[in-house]
Formats: C-alpha cells, structure tokens, sequence
C-alpha cells in the first residue's frame, strides 16, 4: 500500500496542475479545509447526523435566522460515478440546515442521459454532478410537447469551475519502450498497434483496445467521436463498470502490461495510476471540435478544445505540440444543474447553489477517504458533516445569505 505521504503528495500534485489549468480561478472559490491531518483517518465509524441535519450546538442555523425550507420536501438524484457522491451529501446536508425535507440521493442514482430527463420532468428537482461542456448535449432532446429538455433545466453556481481535469494514461513502461507520446502513434505505428492488441482486452483482433468509460456517462460518447474525429480506424473503446476497469488497469500498469485508459480528478484514481510512476498522460494530435463526427443528437457539445483549459506547455504532464497542450480534454465545469420550476419556488435553495464553491483538494481527499473504506453511505454521510463542521464559518455565510433569498 503506498503510505499516506505519497498518497497526498498525488493528491497536491494534482491540486497544483488544476490550478494552473484553471488560472486564478473563482475568487471566492473555498480554501482547503484543515483535512489533511485527518484524512490519514477514515471516517467509516463518524455518525451521520440523523436526516442529515446539523443541531445548534454545530452551529447551524437558529432562531436568528429563518427556515425558508420549512414544509418544502425535496427530490435530488446524484450521479452514478462514486467520485460525486460525497458533494451530494455536502448539498443535502446544507439544504436541510435551512428547513428542506430532502431525500436520500442515493435513492435516485442515474447517468447523465436520464438524470437531465428526469430533471426536465421534474421528477428530480436538482443534482450537483454536472459536467459541462459534455453534459450540455443532454440539454438537446425534445419532449412530446415540443419543448427541449433544455427549456426545463437551469445551470446554477459555480460548484468546482474548471476542476474536473481529464484525460488518457498509458502504461509508462510500455509507453517508454515504443517512445509513445500521443495516442495517435498506436493507431497508426503497425509495431505498436501489434505489441498493444497482443495483451489488450480482446487481443489479437488487429484493434487497440482502450479502457473508456460506462456506456451514457457522456465520456463514452465524447471517446467514440474523438476515435472518428481523428480516423483512429484501429482503435476502440471499452465500455464497462469503471472500477472494474480501473482494477484491470492498475494491474496492467503494474506489471508492465500495455494499457490506455480515461480518468479525471478529482477521484482517488490517480493514487493507484500514478502519474510519473507506473503510467504517464498522453497527449491527442488533435482535439476533438463542435464538428460532431457520429452525427449524435446534442454531438456538437463534445467539443473539447482547446483540450486542456490553457495549461501551460511548462506545465503540461504530457506531450505539447506546437506549444500547446493537448490532453484531449477541457478541464469540465462541475456544476448544479435544478428544474427551472423548482428554482423559481425555491429562492433560498438556489441563492444556495450560487454561493457555494468546493475545493478540488477537499474533493480529492473525500474520495481518498471513500477509497480507502469509507464508502458506505453513512460513512461519506460523516465525511460531508465533517467538512461541513471544518468549514462552518464559511458554510454559515452561504446559510445566512440563502435565507435571506428565501
């Protein structure tokens, strides 16, 4: 097991990348809490506090204040990657501070492609997992009233703007024997491509074949066009669980065994596929634009360029072309997404929404956490209170100020 030490070291290194990927960023964006000292511990035994609710004695809301939420139930969904689970709770448990009756997200876990319809039709009222740009294609749908699924939705605050850095990693030992810098040279070097299809997941059928994402995460989609995009004819993507796929993955890249695979930040992923160490980022010779190569409905929204949020060639962890990064990838706006209607009832929950701003790094470091054990609901239940606790001055003043929306 890699010591905690080398664990967080990943997680800063990354931080750092992020930040210059994202400029100066939000100006009120959250500080890191004081977690780092703790998150050597898991939280798997932290009581959750019961409906999610903060007491007085937490320092919640009181009397001072009014309960804009009171006799309101809410509906929230959360996404089905485990990386976002612990911002749901964040939400969930801010929101019941302020009076809101809110279910359990974990009884509505969906993919993006019903998530948005369902908050089109109202039968969820927000979620806190939004990926933009990519998510935006499932803005494009038409309802049988004619309306766009888009018509119903509304993209609210400015949750982690620029933080969800993505991109491919490449088994670094096979990578430095072949010299492989960009994705593009297993398409098109015949050594290559025969050196990766021989211990690939389906090996020997002349195609290189790529760990991808889920089928209707999104990145799925953006993964096919990217392959179409830039003729990539001997290249295809896996799609399957993404924990399963990172474990096949780990061990490939481990032994030394040839491997691609997606991922992004924040997640705990990049402790077990380490940068530097056992893979290395590779970089695309051409990002994918709004050109929509599959012709899929909202396809235009794939449009990754300039595939890296400016990062700096200095900066850039994997090959610059031309002076420019190119990972293939923008660093995505993670984002709330709520129904329109919802938001208009409930002034309070969206002045919320506009305030609040996580930090990459705490995200990071819950997902650690969840990693290393703390994974069942009431445990990341205890990581959300327990930021909420480290973060109470701050989290008081997006309180005060969604109550007085409200």
């Amino acid at each position: 097991m890699k010591s905690k030490k080398f664990t967080f070291a990943a997680i800063a290194a990354v931080f750092a990348l992020l930040v210059s990927a994202c400029g100066s960023g939000s100006d009120d964006a959250a500080e890191p809490a004081a977690t780092t000292e703790a998150a050597g511990d898991t939280t798997a035994e932290t009581e959750a506090p019961e409906d999610g609710a903060m007491d007085d004695e937490d320092g919640a809301m009181d009397g001072e204040h009014a309960m804009p939420g009171e006799g309101v139930s809410v509906t929230m969904g959360r996404a089905d990657w485990s990386t976002g689970y612990f911002q749901a709770y964040v939400y969930r448990q801010m929101l019941t501070e302020l009076g809101y009756e809110v279910s359990d997200p974990a009884e509505l876990e969906l993919g993006p492609s019903l998530a948005y319809l369902a908050m089109a039709e109202g039968d969820i009222d927000f979620w806190v997992n939004s990926w933009y740009p990519g998510h935006n294609s499932w803005w494009a749908p038409e309802l049988p009233d004619g309306t766009t699924v888009g018509d119903h939705l509304e993209i609210v605050g400015s949750q982690m703007m620029a933080g969800g850095l993505q991109g491919y990693l490449i088994t670094k030992s096979f990578a430095d024997e072949y010299g492989i810098t960009h994705l593009d040279q297993i398409n098109d070097d015949a050594d290559i491509l025969a050196a990766f299809d021989a211990e690939d997941t389906n090996p020997g059928n002349g195609k290189a074949d790529i760990y991808g994402c889920p089928d209707s995460w999104t990145c799925d989609n953006i993964i096919q066009a990217q392959i179409a995009f830039s003729g990539w004819d001997n290249i295809e993507q896996t799609l399957a669980g993404y924990d399963a796929m990172v474990a096949e993955a780990v061990d490939k890249a481990n032994s030394g065994v040839p491997m691609v695979i997606y991922t992004w930040t924040p997640s705990a992923y990049i402790t077990q596929l380490i940068p530097g160490d056992n893979v290395v980022w590779i970089s695309v010779e051409e990002t994918i634009d709004d050109s929509n190569p599959n012709g899929e409905e909202g396809g235009e929204s794939y449009d990754q360029t300039p595939g890296t949020a400016a990062i700096g060639e200095d900066l850039c962890p994997g090959a610059a072309i031309d002076g420019e990064c190119r990972l293939g990838w923008v660093a995505a706006d993670i984002q709330v997404t709520g129904n329109v209607d919802f938001l208009d009832a409930n002034p309070a929950a969206k002045a919320l929404f506009e305030e609040v701003t996580l930090s990459v790094i705490d995200v990071s470091l819950a997902n650690v956490q969840q990693a290393a054990g703390a994974d069942t609901s009431d445990a990341i239940q205890g990581l959300a209170a327990d930021w909420i606790a480290d973060n109470r001055e701050l989290v008081d003043g997006w309180l005060a100020t969604a109550a007085a929306a409200g």
